[in-house]
């Protein structure tokens, strides 16, 4: 029994990785423009299903096809941008939250009419690392490790590239970037495109292990708000460190309790957390 607790608590701290990732993208863009995209959900579906078609188009090599995934949601992002935030961007936050949510239900009514709501998934190897009696299937253990490496080389932009500093002297001060010679409106069309590409990423990796229908973003959108709560608002390692803890707190009770409980738990921490920790479990104040 201990041996088949500890096996699901190693299985979910893996997806966690993926759920942090996936995460990553809400809080980039609440941190630089205090805004919560609505739409992140759908972005997440959106590389499900970009996964699913090109895959097979190119060949079949479906992580080699990620990357490409990712461009496609860094487009999708800049759009978005362009279409829907940029000129609510400086009104109130109901402003944004209503057009990020138009446009969330536009995509889900056209995919829907397109796909319908069929369930999913890709075929991929169902080879894994076995330990004892247990499994850890093979899709778990790369999508965790291009979760961190994807995590890596968003921190290596942020604090190790010219761009990646304007865009956190962009979150810092809008004002005085824009005086330094800064182009914040590129800056945070950018920022939401990173944000989508974070999320069409966690999508993909979401679809290599797991089946999904075009409803499924929704899903993983309301993971990344409890996420994004236990790791800090607008910190994107945070957001990491969230998704391992709530992969954790998915591998202790999953054992213990139905698979449809363990949404409720979460939402009891989601509130315990905002009540006790209002930024964060993972949250550490600027010097």
């Amino acid at each position: 029994m201990m041996f088949n607790i500890l096996a699901s608590i190693i299985d979910g701290i893996l997806t966690g990785a993926v759920y942090g990732l996936a995460a990553m993208g809400l809080t980039l863009v609440w941190g630089v423009m205090r805004i919560v995209n609505l739409a992140h959900g759908t972005l997440i579906g959106v590389g499900m299903f970009a996964l699913l078609f090109l895959g097979p188009a190119l060949g079949g090599w479906n992580y080699l096809t990620i990357p490409l995934v990712a461009a496609l949601g860094l487009l999708a992002g800049i759009a978005l941008y362009w279409v829907a935030i940029h000129r609510v961007a400086e009104q109130p936050a109901l402003m944004s939250l209503l057009a990020t949510f138009a446009v969330n239900m536009i995509l889900i009514g056209l995919g829907t009419a397109v796909l319908g709501t069929a369930v999913f998934s890709l075929e991929m190897p169902r080879s894994g690392l076995t330990w004892r009696n247990y499994t850890f299937p093979g899709t778990h253990i790369v999508a965790a490790g291009i979760a961190v490496a994807v995590t890596a080389l968003l921190y290596v932009f942020l604090y190790r590239t010219r761009l990646g500093k304007a865009v956190r002297a962009v979150s810092g001060n809008r004002d005085a970037a824009a005086l330094c010679g800064i182009p914040t409106t590129t800056v945070l069309a950018l920022v939401v495109g990173l944000g989508a590409a974070l999320a069409a990423t966690s999508g993909a990796l979401i679809a290599t292990m797991l089946p999904f229908t075009i409803l499924s973003g929704d899903q993983y959108l309301l993971k990344s708000f409890v996420v994004t709560v236990l790791g800090g608002l607008g910190n994107p390692a945070g957001a990491l460190a969230g998704g391992l803890a709530l992969g954790l707190l998915e591998g202790i009770t999953t054992p213990f309790m139905p698979v449809s409980w363990v949404p409720v738990v979460e939402f009891v921490l989601f509130v315990a957390v905002l009540i006790a920790f209002p930024r964060g479990l993972f949250s550490f104040r600027r010097g």
